[in-house]
């Protein structure tokens, strides 16, 4: 049949059978004798009768035997011939099988003296037996030497064995049943025996284990007692690993096997792999060496002629690497003329854990991960892959647009190649450092091992820093009354945020210190009015103010500051009043009076505290909350400073009585506003204290003792809402945009809180404006000169 192959080495039948061909056959193994017909092959017939039946490294069913083992029809000691009956069934029965006989040829015409064969399940040893005969008066003598042989059977084979229990004589047939063989042909006796019979002893021969076997064959007939030494010795060890290599270790000398050492002389020493001779090992990278005490082969883990395959111990993948040597070697000695002693081995390493590499192939210019997965053997096969914990079948991997191929390695080994965008939706991304992205990849491949199909599992972090992010840049101006800052939109709450200080810019807060923030298409304007909440006042005289609006730009995880956008413009402003955290107050002044008074002589409530700057129409006053006379009150949470700027008329000698007067001809009422609360940083601020502002704000309120005879130094308490409807009942929201159109009317509740019945509300001027600054344009007003 096809899926056969034979051939005869060293007087040993190899039989293959092609594993592909029987896939998902079942198969038995008959030897047909040619006189008592088919005889069915199992293990204890395998090691009485010589045959050996396993698997190579490959998976393939081996079968060898021995041409001395039993049914192999003999002519001369020099052909040979066995048939063994396949039978191949489609069932584990074997019902309907199909018998296919196979029939095989050794000749073998070159016999040593003695010859030995260590297989894996028997040792097998065959001697010549052309021995000269020897005289009766020297049987007399030589009987009586050996008291064990005075009892030999006459014209009948016995054996006695030699052990640490003892001597032990026992018939062919009694050892037969102890799993031994024993026969002649034309010119030779052979004794095959088990491993580890009760017979055997083990000794250690040059740092290896050797299994013996002591035995004599005697033959008895008249004139002639036949003494032939059996005895065979073969090892059960001799093998070492390193992560490398493997090493097979045979003893040169074996004493039980070479009583004279003095006159032993090697002559020739063969390795093979499976039933081929390996004539150059050196070519294969094979090492073979030897000394007076070793013959070493040494073969590299994963060397041509073995195979590597793939395994699963413990959830850990690793490789097991297998090979079938055999070792000849020939020797002369003294007592055995020629001897040659061939050993069979069939060696597989330990498991070796592998770990598999990930490798990140990955071109940041390409925007694409290239993740290479290996090394493995041709039995692996990847069936899964998981991207950020999402499972997916191959099929599904390529359907989603991932890319997964195959590519070879020099080293006969394979790995698999994963690609994935960068922006893929499964690919996770952080903005890192200043204007980089780092895109990670986690995957998690499960792969198919060996035939048995064990499943694999082996997650992987793939990583990729690209500086792909352009950091923004803001633009800013300013006009008459407001500083802009307008920054692109791109980034803006993905990668970044926007800071006033250590609080986050958002709409709320924008809103609630007076901002405009108005977006296009690509960029976030910011309007910000020169009295509005975070404005830093560089400097400030009666003449100008140089004002500056900072805001920080910060990562939206980690809060690290990027970047400050500043913009900075002077303006030039007619009255003002500045409230520095600090708690300093500086004071524009403009006092309008007939007739007009001398602003050099103006002054605060400590008559010390004269204006820095001056001119006809304007005076500029500077000083900190703690003097000058400033008083201070708690209202609320919040914290009141008071001061006031005043005029005294100079009263002059003249005609007439001399006019007394107990009130300055100017007042001018300062407050300043703090939240009790907040604390306070670098930069100075003005607004409606209505607003609560987190920092100083204040307000100037004009007192004359000509409009009013005697008024109480103190700022009016004025509270303004706007109702929803005609009934006054319910009113909208402090600080909330109200959107009316042309035609509607606005219902505006004016309420004055002082208590003191002296006290009247007028309401002279009331006007709508787009921004919390009541100076922005356009407005609109409500009533003019009441």
């Amino acid at each position: 049949p096809g899926f056969v192959e034979s051939s005869c080495h060293s007087r040993i039948f190899w039989m293959k059978l092609n594993k592909l061909l029987l896939q998902g056959k079942f198969f038995q193994l008959e030897i047909n004798d040619p006189y008592a017909g088919p005889v069915l092959l199992d293990e204890k017939l395998a090691s009485r009768c010589g045959y050996v039946l396993s698997e190579d490294v490959w998976g393939n069913p081996v079968f060898r035997a021995s041409v001395l083992g039993c049914h192999v029809a003999n002519e001369a000691d020099e052909l040979f011939s066995l048939t063994v009956n396949i039978k191949v069934s489609s069932f584990s029965s074997m019902r309907a099988a199909v018998t296919y006989a196979y029939p095989m040829y050794c000749s073998y015409s070159s016999w040593a003296s003695r010859e030995i064969v260590c297989e894996e399940n028997y040792m097998e040893v065959s001697v010549k037996t052309d021995v000269p005969a020897v005289s009766n008066d020297y049987t007399v003598a030589w009987m009586s030497a050996l008291p064990e042989t005075q009892n030999v059977a006459y014209q009948l084979w016995q054996l006695m064995f030699v052990s640490p229990s003892g001597r032990k004589r026992i018939t062919v047939s009694d050892a037969a049943k102890l799993g031994y063989s024993f026969n002649n042909t034309l010119s030779r006796v052979y004794l095959r025996a088990p491993y580890h019979s009760n017979e055997s002893d083990v000794s250690v021969v040059s740092g290896v284990n050797m299994n013996m076997v002591t035995s004599t064959s005697m033959y008895r007939q008249r004139w002639l007692l036949l003494l032939i030494d059996t005895t065979v010795s073969c090892p059960v060890d001799g093998i070492s690993f390193t992560d490398t290599t493997l090493t097979w270790t045979v003893p040169s000398v074996i004493p039980t096997l070479v009583v004279q050492e003095s006159t032993f002389l090697s002559k020739n020493i063969l390795m093979g792999v499976d039933d081929q001779v390996i004539v150059s090992p050196e070519e294969k990278n094979y090492l073979l060496e030897h000394n007076e005490t070793h013959i070493r082969v040494t073969i590299p883990i994963g060397a041509e002629g073995g195979k590597l395959k793939s395994s699963i111990s413990g959830g850990v993948y690793g490789v097991i690497y297998s090979i079938d040597l055999f070792l000849e070697h020939t020797w002369t000695d003294a007592d055995w003329q020629t001897t040659k002693y061939t050993v069979i081995k069939s060696i597989t390493t330990p498991f070796m854990p592998q770990m598999p590499t990930v490798v990140n192939n990955t071109l940041p210019e390409d925007r694409l991960f290239n993740v290479a997965f290996g090394h493995f053997l041709p039995d692996v096969s990847l069936v899964a892959i998981a991207i950020g914990n999402v499972p997916f079948t191959l099929k599904e991997a390529q359907h989603h647009g991932f890319k997964i191929y195959e590519t070879p390695f020099s080293n006969r080994t394979k790995g698999f190649i994963l690609e994935v965008s960068f922006d893929d939706p499964y690919v996770l991304k952080e903005y890192v450092n200043r204007n980089e992205t780092k895109y990670t990849l986690l995957v998690n491949y499960t792969i198919s091992v060996g035939p048995e199909m064990t499943l694999y599992y082996h997650s992987a972090e793939v990583e990729c820093v690209v500086a792909d992010i352009a950091l923004p840049e803001a633009v800013g101006y300013c006009d008459e009354e407001n500083l802009y800052l307008a920054f692109p939109t791109f980034g803006l709450h993905q990668y970044w945020n926007l800071y006033l200080g250590n609080k986050l810019l958002n709409r709320h807060v924008a809103l609630t210190n007076g901002y405009l923030a108005t977006t296009n298409s690509t960029h976030l304007i910011l309007q910000i009015p020169l009295f509005a909440v975070g404005v830093i006042y560089e400097e400030v005289s009666f003449q100008k103010i140089k004002a500056r609006f900072d805001v920080a730009l910060r990562k939206v995880r980690t809060m690290e500051t990027l970047q400050m956008f500043s913009v900075t413009c002077s303006f030039h402003s007619s009255a003002f009043i500045i409230c520095h955290p600090d708690g300093t107050i500086m004071i524009s002044a403009q006092m309008k009076t007939v007739p007009a008074i001398d602003m050099s002589k103006t002054k605060l409530r400590d008559s010390s505290c004269k204006p820095r700057e001056y001119n006809e129409g304007h005076a500029f006053f500077k000083f900190h909350v703690t003097t000058c006379g400033t008083s201070v009150r708690f209202e609320g949470d919040h914290i009141i400073y008071e001061n006031e700027i005043s005029y005294e008329k100079e009263i002059l000698p003249g005609q007439g009585v001399p006019m007394i007067t107990r009130d300055p001809d100017y007042r001018l009422t300062i407050l300043c506003y703090y939240r009790a609360k907040e604390t306070l940083v670098l930069g100075a601020f003005a607004s409606d204290p209505s607003t609560s502002p987190p920092f100083g704000s204040g307000t100037m309120v004009p007192r004359s003792n000509i409009a009013v005879y005697r008024r109480i130094r103190q700022a009016l308490n004025v509270v303004s809402r706007v109702s929803k409807d005609e009934s006054f009942v319910e009113f909208y929201e402090p600080n909330m945009a109200i959107l009316k159109r042309p035609v509607e009317p606005v219902f505006l509740e004016v309420e004055l809180k002082d208590e003191s019945p002296d006290t009247e509300l007028y309401l002279e001027n009331c006007w709508v404006t787009r921004s919390l600054d009541f100076n922005s344009i356009p407005r609109w007003n409500i009533t003019v000169n009441g």
